[in-house]
């Protein structure tokens, strides 16, 4: 029956006379037609949504926007032309961007008084500002000093100046008094970012479940859940915390561009621009396009997109990678990761569809043929690319994550798994999800999805064309977020580190209880508002408890042993000095120091990975003098000897030493060199500072 049905196809196209006639089933991919292209096969709108389709004459979205309307309206006006977005009224577009602006107000001020509360931040000298961040957090900051001091140099002035006050103290903004304080210039970005990223919530999820009873519903949820959503308030220069917002406006454009019934060029324009802000801070981020883009084929595979349309997003994908590529100054690990080789193998599926049609099995079998030439196409080519280019830069991430299924282990990957945030997911987290109601609404609103789908594959299954075709493209949008959702959900349970993705999307997926199109049936007999306010409401009695913890936390940063270190580098060593030691401490040393230094929190880079490693030896059970042998190779002048290191430990397995004797089981047993030279350094370096956390050893060159 399949056979003839494709035969049947294949004889109706060549005849011009007649329209188009799909005779294969649409969930085999869907039909080569232009995305919302006008055809017999095209689904007529369902009842709750009116569209174009059912108009007389011309598109009305085709033409261009009404010249009038005032300075404002113009622009609303071809921003939504632009976009293809439908036109609503005027007064129910404003009151949605009022309230966007004010969740964005809101969560401005609840993340600026969450970590003023916890460092005192607007009260700290320059210095203590810069040692309250840490890590990758520091190298992030210490960049932007030597671009500031590049324009001062050329006379290009850096200084601004903020006044806007707020409550009895001053918030982290309005204490700085110019762009050359680092510290002060990222909290206020990435502030102002996060601020505008509750903005995209709340109109991420009226648009999704089309009512602002959602776009509320998606920011509660937020605001519930908090300390699983982010850790912006806490140590707000991350990477992820410039990239996630853009990610945000990113996925509400691919929701946008699975519903349109046409597809404009400013939705593209606009989702190769969030990408490229998405993917540049962020090394992580292409991990993140993989699971979108694997989403995205899985919707087009069971046929809830069409094939022009999945096409044209995968162009924007590839044309966003390549931007990066060259934005990145040549990252050839962009080029060679698991995202670009999914690109390029579901750009080869695609090509090759008509032979796939030809392939005389049912439709479940030519799913998962599908689905297996995109997995093992994807990791072939991956792995063949790696070779031929000779990249090993993310290597540990594939490590990583076979640590998490296996018993593999070495240096960089207990380095990673030793780190309570790249563990798995605590089991307090379900636990803590279930309190707020988030998960049992999630659980609610994934369990119609399901069931809508199970309705449509059945009819597919049993051929039952006409009832597939109705529900295709009304549900794609549905579909994908569930994906989404499995594919965050499997990213968080493996790395805890990324709830950053899960949490979120759990608010945003929250946003469908108020859908007419998963639960009408429920508001013909009780009015949508009545439904949010009762679970709002029983989320707000864990959620306002989780609200008030998060208030209560009163702190200031003090870190004398770290000041003392950084102004003794500062006065009693020559400017061209070189450091090694932690990678948390090289990079406060760089960013307040400004000193060189061998290694850095940067771990993507093979080169800066084999650094570490010598550098980290000095936990280790080596002998002195190799180890000595192996930092003057690196030039050090000087290393940062942290006691602590030495003895401390996550848990049984992740000390430095014990790490240590997985790498390098010949020294097993021996008494750490790190033990050793706290008590005497001699012969091989010399102490040259000294108090209760760090001991400065300069490397004696023979």
């Amino acid at each position: 029956m399949v056979l003839q049905a494709r035969n049947k196809h294949r004889e109706a196209a060549p005849k011009p006379p007649q329209p188009p006639r799909v005779s294969q089933s649409p969930l085999r991919g869907a039909p080569d037609v232009g995305a919302g292209e006008p055809g017999p096969e095209r689904a007529p709108p369902s009842p709750g949504r009116k569209g174009a389709a059912g108009r007389k004459g011309p598109r009305a979205e085709t033409a261009a926007p009404p010249a009038g309307g005032g300075l404002g309206g113009r622009l609303a006006a071809r921003l939504r032309w632009a976009l293809g977005l439908r036109r609503a009224g005027r007064g129910r577009t404003w009151t949605t961007l009022l309230l966007a602006a004010f969740a964005a107000v809101l969560h401005w001020s609840h993340i600026t008084h969450l970590f003023e509360n916890d460092r005192h931040f607007s009260h700290l000298s320059t210095l203590e500002r810069e040692m309250a961040f840490r890590t990758e957090m520091v190298i992030l900051a210490s960049w932007y000093r030597i671009y500031t001091k590049i324009m001062d140099l050329i006379g290009i002035q850096t200084k601004i100046c903020w006044t806007v006050t707020r409550g009895e103290g001053l918030s982290p903004i309005e204490s700085c008094e110019g762009l050359g304080d680092p510290a002060c210039f990222y909290v206020a970005v990435i502030f102002i970012l996060n601020g505008l990223m509750m903005a995209l919530f709340f109109i991420y999820g009226t648009y999704l479940s089309g009512s602002r009873l959602g776009g509320l519903v998606t920011v509660l949820c937020f605001f519930f859940n908090h300390g699983e959503c982010t850790r912006v308030m806490w140590t707000p220069p991350l990477r992820e915390s410039f990239s996630y917002p853009f990610l945000v406006l990113q996925m509400l454009l691919v929701t946008h561009i699975l519903r349109a019934t046409k597809l404009y060029k400013g939705s593209l324009i606009a989702l190769c621009i969030s990408n490229v802000f998405f993917m540049l801070p962020w090394q992580f981020a292409q991990f993140v396009l993989l699971t979108q883009i694997a989403s995205l084929f899985a919707v087009y595979v069971v046929g809830y997109i069409d094939i022009c349309k999945l096409r044209k997003i995968i162009y924007i994908h590839m044309i966003s990678l390549a931007l990066c590529f060259v934005l990145m100054f040549g990252n050839s690990m962009l080029l060679t990761s698991y995202y670009a080789s999914s690109l390029v193998i579901i750009w080869g599926i695609l090509a090759m569809k008509p032979h796939f049609l030809k392939i005389n099995v049912s439709e479940l079998s030519l799913w998962v043929i599908q689905g297996c030439f995109w997995l093992f196409g994807t990791v072939i080519l991956k792995y063949l690319t790696s070779k031929i280019f000779g990249i090993a830069d993310d290597a540990h991430i594939g490590n990583l994550l076979t640590s998490k299924f296996f018993s593999y282990k070495d240096f960089d990957t207990l380095l990673y798994t030793c780190a309570a945030e790249f563990d798995f997911m605590e089991k307090e987290t379900p636990l803590r999800y279930t309190k707020t109601l988030l998960l049992p609404v999630v659980l609610v609103v994934f369990i119609a999805i399901v069931r809508k789908v199970i309705s449509d594959m059945w009819g597919v299954l049993a051929k039952q064309q006409t009832h597939v075709r109705k529900h295709q493209f009304d549900h794609g949008e549905l579909v994908y977020h569930a994906l989404q959702l499995l594919a965050y959900t499997a990213l968080g349970i493996l790395i805890m580190r990324l709830k950053l993705f899960l949490t979120p999307h759990m608010c945003v997926m929250a946003s469908l209880i108020c859908s007419r199109q998963l639960f009408g049936w429920l508001f013909c007999k009780v009015h949508p508002g009545a439904v949010v306010f009762a679970i709002l409401a029983a989320m707000s009695i864990q959620g306002s408890a989780n609200l008030q913890t998060q208030w209560n936390i009163v702190g200031e940063f003090s870190n004398l042993p770290q000041e003392e270190l950084i102004e003794w580098i500062k006065y009693s060593t020559k400017p061209d000095a070189v450091f090694a030691g932690a990678m948390p401490t090289m990079a406060s040393v760089k960013l307040s120091a400004l000193r060189p230094i061998v290694n850095h929190p940067h771990y993507e880079d093979a080169g800066l990975r084999a650094r570490t490693k010598i550098v980290y030896s000095m936990y280790s059970r080596k002998a002195a003098e190799e180890v000595k042998r192996e930092l003057i190779k690196l030039k050090v002048n000087y290393y940062i000897l942290e006691e602590s290191w030495c003895v401390r430990r996550s848990k049984p397995g992740c000390s430095m030493p014990e790490i240590w004797d997985v790498e390098d089981p010949v020294n097993a047993g021996k008494t750490p060199l790190c033990n050793l030279l706290v008590k005497d350094s001699k012969p091989h370096f010399t102490t040259v500072f000294q108090n209760s956390v760090y001991k400065v050893l300069e490397v004696v060159k023979e």
